[in-house]
């Protein structure tokens, strides 16, 4: 699934290759491009352990629908009575 969506990009503009990784945090690219991939990575900070990351400290996780939104001003907040 993550090779069609990065096929399916604009040249320039894709997701960052060097940041998919297989289940488990494995890397399945193969050398000469694995010792590469293992640079940009630890170039962002990643720890690799060989050939595997820590997808507990590492993985992506979205934002919550409740954290999208910002927080409203205690106190400033008007009831539907207060308007009329």
């Amino acid at each position: 699934m993550a090779g069609y969506a990065m096929a399916s990009c604009p040249s320039g503009q894709g997701i960052p290759w060097h940041r998919v990784v297989g289940a488990g945090g494995r890397l399945l690219i193969s050398e000469p491009h694995a010792s590469l991939q293992r640079k940009l990575l630890e170039g962002e900070g990643i720890e690799t352990g060989g050939r595997r990351i820590d997808m507990e400290r590492y993985a992506w996780a979205p934002m919550s629908p409740k954290r999208r939104k910002p927080a409203k001003p205690a106190g400033k907040h008007r009831s539907a009575k207060s308007r009329r």
